[in-house]
């Protein structure tokens, strides 16, 4: 149980950081980009401004007027239509007619993204003025691929960071949460130290006390009142006696220290086994007992312990099966495990408290409440020894009432 919060806390560590990591990367792209795109806005703009100059000044007009294969220019009148143009204006996305209305309307240089047939470019657009009046519209291009090649190569060169930093974040969670499960690892321990001793030596006092209380009625020295509280106090031994039980079992459990057999063994037999056992407190309670399965179901883990889970399982489904009613014990087989379910047709278990059924002494405030004299820990011993053997034991209402544990064992 520690070991999974421990897992479950380094990966919350682990998380946190990569979300750090992935928001900081989100801003260091995003801030890069848009610089790029600012230098790219000022690079145009000195462009657009020098090639005004020169749709003034006939003189240089033709040392200028072409472009390259990144850049490229056109110029309007106030009405929009081109006057001078560079060849592969056409290519870049020149003329844009909205960026040129917005120019003139702005009275000023505008910049945009738009699209062409070479992919996305970068446009300004600037009025033309002749001796101080507007006379048009110059537009100046460039293509973005060079920019979005550049922020390509930064990717490349953060994704590797970040995957270090993943790496060396999830050697420092493991450090940090072990740190963090130290106190915690030594006040369970102890609690564990403490249950195991309180309930081995409270074994030695409850079986006097039984073994006193047999000699009295084996002697036959009190009367019949007095016999019906011997025998209370029988059985109340014994299900102190079930319950000490129970605490030794969790404590070994939680220390690590419970053998557990890696055999293989056939769970079908192990079920039908068990409801035979069940199958006489089922009759004299009027419930039916259905073990559909046949054949074999090949599991690998321990038979013994897997018979404990299925008692818990087959006494829980009869306790709360109200006469009249029916219990099915069906085993199957998957690709990786085999499964037996055992189905009530019992009060089912409501959502709020299904979460919490394999909780230790949990008590739910609802029909399925332990009035049977429940120890509050069998579900929780039989879900731990479940997963002891790789496997997992799992609980649900059915549609139609009632409620299925599914235990799940891996195969052969």
């Amino acid at each position: 149980m520690l070991g999974r919060i421990r897992e479950r806390l380094t990966w919350s560590y682990v998380g946190v950081f990569a979300l750090i990591l992935f928001l900081l990367g989100i801003v260091a792209v995003a801030g890069f980009t848009r610089e790029l795109t600012r230098q790219q806005d000022d690079l145009l703009l000195e462009e657009a401004k020098d090639q005004a100059v020169n749709l003034t000044n006939d003189e240089r007009r033709e040392v200028l007027a072409s472009g390259s294969a990144e850049f490229s220019w056109v110029a309007l009148d106030l009405d929009g239509r081109v006057t001078d143009s560079d060849p592969i204006a056409e290519s870049l996305g020149l003329p844009s007619a909205a960026l040129a209305r917005e120019s003139l309307e702005e009275n000023g240089v505008v910049s945009s993204t738009i699209q062409s047939s070479r992919g996305k470019v970068r446009a300004v657009s600037m009025p033309l003025r002749e001796s101080g009046e507007v006379v048009g519209v110059i537009q100046y291009a460039r293509s973005l691929q060079g920019v979005q090649e550049t922020v390509n190569g930064l990717i490349f060169v953060l994704l590797p960071l970040g995957l270090g930093g993943l790496m060396l974040a999830m050697l420092g969670a493991l450090y940090m949460s072990g740190r963090a499960m130290r106190p915690v690892n030594e006040s369970f321990e102890r609690q564990r130290v403490f249950v195991a001793n309180a309930s081995h030596e409270l074994k030695t006092p409850i079986t006097l006390i039984r073994a006193d209380a047999e000699v009295v009625l084996d002697r036959g020295l009190v009367n019949a009142e007095d016999r019906k509280l011997i025998e209370h106090v029988l059985a109340e031994t014994d299900k102190m006696n079930d319950l000490l039980s129970d605490l030794l079992l969790v404590a070994r459990l939680d220390a690590g220290k419970l053998e557990i057999s890696r055999e293989t063994f056939n769970l079908a037999s192990a079920l039908l086994e068990e409801a035979e056992r069940f199958g006489v407190r089922a009759a004299v309670k009027s419930v039916r007992l259905d073990i559909p399965t046949t054949g074999k179901l090949p599991v690998r883990g321990d038979q013994g312990r897997t018979k404990q889970i299925l008692a818990v399982l087959l006494d829980n489904a009869v306790r709360f099966t109200p006469p009249g009613g029916h219990i099915t014990a069906a085993g199957r087989l998957h690709d990786r495990y085999a499964e037996v379910s055992v189905t009530d047709s019992g009060p089912g278990i409501s959502p709020e408290h299904l979460p919490h059924v394999f909780d230790r002494f949990y008590r739910a405030q609802a029909a399925r409440t332990r009035d049977g004299g429940g120890t509050g820990l069998g579900l929780a011993i039989a879900r731990d020894l479940a997963r002891a053997q790789s496997g997992d034991l799992t609980a649900e209402s059915t549609p139609a009432g009632g409620a299925t544990f599914r235990l799940r064992l891996p195969r052969k």
